[in-house]
């Protein structure tokens, strides 16, 4: 089975959006066979590659930083639609973490990272705002010599 695992900012600019569905979409239908996808579900990047990756007949593996992760999700829309989306994984991977902190973020994306053949990471190429941050991740993922495939838009800068 093929695992891809994604990393990627909470909020895209509009005007990539289009680009990073298509980027994602070219990343799973170029995946041959089975297809494990490996998500936190976050707002962003997270839930637009888990929504993709069922849609292409993935098996969803959610990873979920830390016990009070749902806190985190600022409006009902956004905590229904990680609901829904958990709901609909294969796996889940609750990671040991009591609260959502940085560091909780960061084991996230690492285990998504250890656990992956290819990481899309949706970023646009700065430093992490945070420990656990998209840079972080993509930092540690090239560290182990996992293959990263970075989709964005020159010359767009996220808010």
């Amino acid at each position: 089975m093929k695992r891809i695992g994604v990393t990627g900012h909470r909020s895209i600019p509009q005007e990539v959006h289009a680009h990073v569905i298509e980027g994602m979409r070219a990343a799973l239908c170029a995946a041959e066979g089975s297809l494990e996808a490996l998500s936190s579900l976050a707002v962003g990047a997270d839930q637009i590659f888990a929504d993709l990756a069922l849609a292409h007949g993935a098996e969803l593996t959610a990873v979920i930083p830390s016990g009070d992760y749902e806190a985190g999700f600022a409006e009902g829309a956004e905590l229904a639609r990680y609901r829904t989306l958990k709901a609909r994984a294969v796996r889940e991977v609750r990671l040991g973490f009591p609260h959502s902190t940085d560091e909780a973020y960061y084991a996230a994306g690492a285990y998504i990272a250890d656990h992956c053949d290819r990481l899309l990471a949706v970023w646009d190429g700065r430093p992490a705002r945070g420990l656990g941050g998209t840079g972080d991740i993509v930092t540690y993922a090239r560290r182990l010599g996992r293959p990263v495939t970075v989709i964005w838009r020159d010359g767009v800068e996220r808010d």
